[in-house]
């Protein structure tokens, strides 16, 4: 399976956005508005350029302001929704989805940040290296904010290194994963999970790697960022 057209995307859509509520409020925070048009719509269009056709959306808070908007379909793709009935984390709501998942490997997107990255490269990087799981990496000048993510010369993911004040340049998780099935399913159930400081750590040395990508990296998850929003999407329509 060369292209990605029977790949199931999930994006992870139910954050409760309490940094952003001095911006947009209570308002579910994927539908956040960037020049005119949902934070998630950006999403959808980078997963419909890229050739897949079935998107699981993983809700929670406000989760039926998302499926009021979105409704079955968008552009040809075919959207389900999977809705927390309380709060289960990145790796739990993955979990809680996964009977709707209908391939073996899932790709999985945070709904609050957004990597210009060609998926079908990614997805090609992916298959080479017959990898349990790939995460999209970006390079920033500060990985303060975020925690730096190190590789081997094989683009092995080696540590996940916690967030520090050097506020040096380094590569970081662009929030962008090629995930088998099965790794999804050894998450634990009926609990929250976090994927980033839970399960990514504990996949370390199960063929994880980390590719690294040169593409322009956005997360909404502070004012200050979402102010840059518009200027980050100005003109664009598509990924």
């Amino acid at each position: 399976m060369k292209d990605l057209s029977n790949i199931t995307a999930a994006i992870l859509a139910g954050g409760l956005g309490t940094r952003l509520r001095s911006m947009i409020g209570d308002q579910q925070k994927v539908l956040a508005e960037v020049c005119g048009r949902p934070f998630l719509a950006y999403l959808l269009d980078q997963v419909a350029a890229g050739g897949l056709q079935y998107v699981v959306l993983c809700t929670g808070h406000r989760g039926e302001e998302v499926r009021a908007m979105f409704g079955d379909t968008y552009r040809g793709l075919h959207l389900v929704y999977s809705q927390e009935a309380e709060p289960l984390g990145t790796a739990g709501a993955l979990r809680l989805a996964s009977p709707l998942f209908q391939s073996d490997t899932v790709l999985v997107m945070n709904g609050d940040s957004y990597c210009s990255v060609d998926l079908s490269a990614f997805w090609s990087w992916h298959l080479a290296r017959n990898a349990n799981a790939t995460i999209l990496l970006t390079e920033v000048p500060n990985t303060n904010r975020y925690g730096r993510v190190n590789v081997d010369a094989n683009s092995r993911l080696t540590q996940f290194a916690e967030k520090n004040d050097n506020g040096t340049p380094g590569w970081i998780n662009a929030g962008v994963y090629l995930i088998h099935h099965q790794l999804l399913l050894s998450i634990p159930a009926n609990r929250p999970v976090s994927l980033e400081q839970e399960m990514l750590s504990a996949w370390i040395g199960q063929r994880l790697y980390g590719y690294l990508s040169k593409g322009l990296f956005l997360d909404i998850g502070t004012p200050e960022a979402y102010a840059s929003a518009e200027h980050f999407f100005a003109g664009r329509t598509e990924a």
